[in-house]
């Protein structure tokens, strides 16, 4: 077997792109899509009539609306290729409202129910800054499940699991990019790679701190810069993984072994803890990487939102 096909024993594999034309040779559950992705997507020449229509059938709409077609349309094509659920994200500039991302979480939600999709199918995104989180704690109980992205730090986690967060996707690439570059030329290429990766540790101790605590919330890494950083997570619930380093999965077959286990006890789970705001704002200052990879996330996303708008308004 290729190691994909390996993988797949262990971990529910989710691909992470827009393109669902290409999805199906990796026979992916689950995918999940992003601002950025969408934008990359509806610029090629393949998905510019997917873009057209959408556009066209709501013309006159609030562009907020229109966007939030656009994203479903997309959503509704992906489900058609895989078995699972598909993850939309709420505009990035909600990040820091919660009414909002309630009330635009609800509207895509119904979006998807209009075309016959259950919510059982969709994952709503989220930023993982505390209005996201509560957010998606009011969403949870409406039985609208949700994914906490831009997720960084330990106590975005634990946060999201004690909001009930249907699934939450920690960043492992820019997790070890900050890592990194921080290092600058005493960094260790080598001596830092799998379980030593900094974004894999992280991942390793959320994952081992939610199954030592019983806390229902799956982990699926993301953000990947390597095959080394995804088979030292083999294990873990879900990985979403980019077309690219699929295909390397693809065409490799050396072996590949569980890395993370439910059984499997971390030298170092931190014991069970929770935040109030206060506490959640202070640890997540206290953490260096994760308040610049938060901010960074949010600002780009929220650019190709920008840019995304753009696109539509000129369709």
């Amino acid at each position: 077997m290729n190691q994909l096909e390996q993988l797949k024993a262990y971990t529910t594999v989710v691909a992470d792109t827009g393109n669902f034309k290409q999805m199906a040779q990796y026979a992916p559950r689950d995918a999940t899509t992003n601002p950025s992705l969408i934008l990359k997507a509806v610029q090629q020449a393949e998905y510019a009539p997917l873009l057209s229509e959408a556009v066209a059938a709501h013309k006159g709409r609030p562009l907020d609306e229109v966007v939030d077609r656009v994203l479903v349309r997309f959503g509704l094509e992906i489900l058609k290729v895989v078995p699972g659920r598909v993850s939309t994200e709420v505009d990035a500039r909600l990040s820091f409202d919660t009414a909002a991302t309630i009330a635009r979480a609800q509207r895509l939600i119904a979006m998807y129910e209009a075309a016959g999709i259950g919510r059982d199918r969709v994952l709503i995104k989220i930023a993982s800054t505390w209005e996201g989180i509560q957010a998606a704690r009011a969403l949870e109980q409406q039985g609208i499940r949700c994914n906490l992205t831009l997720l960084f730090s330990f106590c975005q986690a634990v946060a999201c699991g004690d909001a009930g967060v249907r699934l939450i996707s920690p960043f492992v690439g820019r997790i070890y990019d900050w890592y990194k570059k921080q290092a600058g030329a005493s960094w260790d290429e080598a001596g830092m790679a799998g379980a030593n990766d900094p974004g894999v540790r992280s991942v390793a101790k959320i994952f081992h701190y939610y199954k030592k605590y019983g806390i229902a919330t799956e982990v699926m890494g993301a953000s990947f810069r390597n095959v080394g950083q995804i088979l030292a997570l083999a294990g873990c619930d879900l990985l979403t993984i980019s077309p690219d380093l699929l295909t390397q999965l693809q065409s490799a077959e050396e072996p590949v072994t569980r890395a993370l286990s439910p059984q499997s006890e971390a030298a170092e789970v931190p014991h069970g803890c929770t935040f109030n705001e206060a506490r959640f704002r202070w640890a997540l200052n206290e953490d260096a990487m994760a308040t610049e990879k938060l901010a960074e996330g949010i600002r780009l996303f929220a650019a190709d939102a920008v840019k995304l708008d753009a696109l539509i308004q000129g369709s």
